[in-house]
């Protein structure tokens, strides 16, 4: 059974584009916003996303170009806009296809189909809902944490949908504490698997996160996403 991630803001539209589709046998999760997308996105994979552009948090181009940056599930943009040159530039953003409100359950049905033969796109397989999982042979998968969305494999980051500039060992820190979100990681393991040389000390690390921190628009004393626990370590969280 195919699966599906319905994008949409609307409450009345989002529950009838979920019902056109679970009647036509899809398999259908939904999002509300751009990020909650982005999560879904990382955390389960599916074969398709309709992706409406009007949201709440994210401009749907954007939370276009940053799914791009993490996957390369197939996307069909569902939105009222109709002027051809918004058209042209989300198509060329990526999306697979272009559909203008109102349209039809059966447009719907018939247009996704179409994308899923044309891009024959076969979802990850063995994959876990949470976390993203790393074992020796695989690297570091895309996470999504809060606002932040971070993908080793295009070595990207994105801030409330704003690209982050990063120097290489900026980036490799932050790719691993979003790894590891949600637990505390001691600088001597930060020296150990993200600098990987035996003659670096824990100030080198003090100076990557204080960067870090300013490019992510914190301090120290004010932190959002790098919470320092105090004589243990560091840990990337969610901003409440």
């Amino acid at each position: 059974m195919p699966s599906v991630l319905v994008v949409e803001d609307d409450p009345s539209i989002r529950q009838s584009l979920i019902e056109v589709l679970s009647e036509h046998g899809y398999a259908v999760r939904s999002a509300a916003d751009g990020f909650g997308a982005l999560r879904e996105v990382t955390q389960t994979p599916v074969d398709a996303v309709v992706l409406d552009l009007g949201l709440p948090d994210l401009d749907g181009g954007d939370a276009l170009r940053m799914i791009r940056g993490i996957s390369s599930v197939p996307v069909l943009v569902a939105t009222a806009r109709d002027d051809e040159s918004e058209i042209i530039k989300i198509l060329n953003a990526g999306a697979d296809d272009y559909l203008v409100k109102p349209f039809s359950g059966g447009q719907l049905v018939a247009r996704l189909s179409a994308v899923l033969r044309r891009t024959s796109h076969v979802p990850p397989t063995g994959a876990a809902a949470g976390a993203p999982v790393a074992t020796a042979a695989e690297p570091l998968r895309a996470t999504v944490v809060g606002e932040l969305a971070v993908d080793p494999g295009a070595r990207t980051a994105y801030l409330a949908g704003r690209e982050l500039r990063l120097t290489r060992r900026e980036f490799d820190l932050l790719a691993f504490l979003a790894h590891h979100s949600g637990q505390v990681v001691s600088k001597r393991r930060l020296l150990s698997e993200v600098w990987r040389e035996p003659y670096v000390d824990d100030q080198t690390v003090d100076v990557h996160l204080s960067s870090l921190r300013r490019k992510l628009g914190e301090r120290a004393a004010a932190p959002r996403y790098l919470l320092t626990v105090r004589g243990v370590g560091i840990k990337l969280v969610a901003p409440r």
